[in-house]
């Protein structure tokens, strides 16, 4: 049983979610974590005479034809939420739907969590100062080591660094962070994805992969120390790799994996080959916690147009991960 959090409401979270639920017809069992008046309201056009059943835990879910079963939290005010806007009490109802599912998941009640988009303003406006969901999980799980994993049909990505200022990414990176980032790939792919021997490539941080130092001594000073450790430990790891061209090498199937220095770097190429599709992966919790690779964008919330795809392969992920 997969749990899907709604995210922050006033966004396309629940559009991306009924609309994703739909096209499954029924190919998971699914329990949809949130509030159930919130998520009627908003998901009204594509109800289309499915009913929604409000449960207080997963065992009372039915997996029926027609219905949409909803662990109901009742932790929203409609007259206090405008769609499309950034809404502090949108904000505060999203931390708590995690956290319910994060509980759900540890204590065996769901398999795994999809979690509908976040927006980290709403949540800063709200009191909260998570950057975001990996951070949030991690703090709820007690793991200390984790990355955020981007799987595609045609690529998948690991991020060294997440969520900070370009300025400050090679102040940032460590041999450890690097070897631990390695790591994290390394077991992901082989456990959750089945691959048995994986071919790992790391990017380089600065233009040619420096070089030999033309261009920073960032390469060979802390990156590739922490991929000849890696390597001796057993992982068929390489580079570090100029990173305009390992991408490319990576797609043509050299590589099952690129670990990427920041965010941009891994992020840019793989959103221009699977904008619509790739998948987010929080690896090294506890539990299984994937996410479709967009945001709550308010800009088209409420006007029917948001692609459902990357919530769909998200969910088909989490399942595939828990079998």
């Amino acid at each position: 049983m997969i749990g899907i959090t709604l995210g922050d409401v006033c966004g396309i979270g629940p559009e991306v979610v009924i609309k994703a639920i739909n096209l499954l017809q029924g190919e998971y069992p699914i329990v949809i974590i949130g509030d159930a008046a919130a998520f009627k309201h908003f998901c009204a056009p594509w109800l289309d005479g499915m009913n929604i059943l409000s449960i207080d835990d997963p065992s009372s879910a039915r997996f029926e034809s027609g219905i949409l079963n909803v662990l109901d939290l009742k932790n929203i005010n409609l007259d206090h939420l405008t769609q499309g806007k950034v809404c502090p009490e949108a904000g505060r109802a999203a931390i708590e739907y995690i956290k319910t599912a994060v509980s759900l998941t540890l204590s065996g009640k769901i398999s795994g969590v999809v979690t509908a988009p976040i927006s980290k303003e709403a949540i800063h406006k709200a009191g909260f100062s998570y950057p975001g969901h990996t951070q949030l999980l991690a703090e709820l799980t007690s793991t200390t080591e984790y990355a955020m994993m981007f799987y595609s049909s045609k690529l998948k990505v690991i991020l060294t660094t997440i969520h900070v200022a370009l300025r400050d990414v090679a102040m940032m990176i460590t041999t450890e962070m690097v070897l631990k980032t390695i790591r994290l790939a390394d077991k992901s792919l082989r456990y959750d994805f089945g691959i048995q021997s994986p071919a790992i490539a790391v990017a380089g941080l600065n233009p040619h992969a420096g070089e030999d130092g033309a261009f920073g001594k960032e390469d060979m000073e802390i990156i590739k120390p922490a991929i000849d450790i890696a390597a001796l430990e057993g992982v068929n790891v390489f580079g570090p790799y100029p990173p305009d061209t390992v991408f490319l090498q990576a797609v043509k199937g050299k590589y099952d994996l690129v670990v990427a220095m920041y965010h941009d770097q891994g992020l840019i190429p793989l959103k221009l080959l699977a904008f619509d599709s790739a998948v987010n992966v929080t690896v090294g919790l506890p539990i299984i916690r994937t996410s479709p690779d967009h945001g709550t964008a308010f800009d088209i919330a409420g006007k029917g147009v948001a692609n459902p795809q990357s919530m769909i392969e998200a969910i088909r992920l989490a399942a595939r991960i828990g079998r």
